[in-house]
């Protein structure tokens, strides 16, 4: 199995554990929350208050966030940079588990792919 973002995946469930490997680290996970909640956050706002340019707040805080988080603290180029639709989902996925109070679990997804994988 290849360890870049352009590698395939035949399928979601085999790209999981490697979006998750690409957020190994725990700062990483929380950047990516906390931008992405941000973000969702500021685009219900505006869109509530009739702003729709707002909108453009999820993508613009959550990936502007994010990117910098992967090349400052995971030192690696983030999945959405090869498989956008998929990294979208394993974000959901990852947020989703992180406020279940699941980060430890994503933390063992990541140490198991990569000690297979490197």
């Amino acid at each position: 199995m290849a360890t870049e973002t352009t590698a395939t995946y035949e399928s979601y469930e085999e790209f999981w554990p490697y979006y998750v490997a690409m957020h190994s680290r725990a700062a990483t996970r929380w950047v990516h929350l906390t931008g992405t909640l941000t973000g969702l956050a500021v685009s219900v706002y505006g869109l509530a208050r009739g702003r729709k340019r707002y909108a453009a707040a999820l993508p613009l805080i959550g990936y502007g966030t994010a990117w910098p988080a992967h090349f400052f603290i995971e030192k690696n180029n983030p999945a959405s940079f090869g498989h956008p639709a998929w990294s979208l989902r394993g974000d959901v996925q990852m947020i989703r588990m992180m406020l279940a109070g699941r980060d430890a679990e994503l933390a063992e997804i990541a140490a198991k792919w990569l000690a297979e994988n490197r």
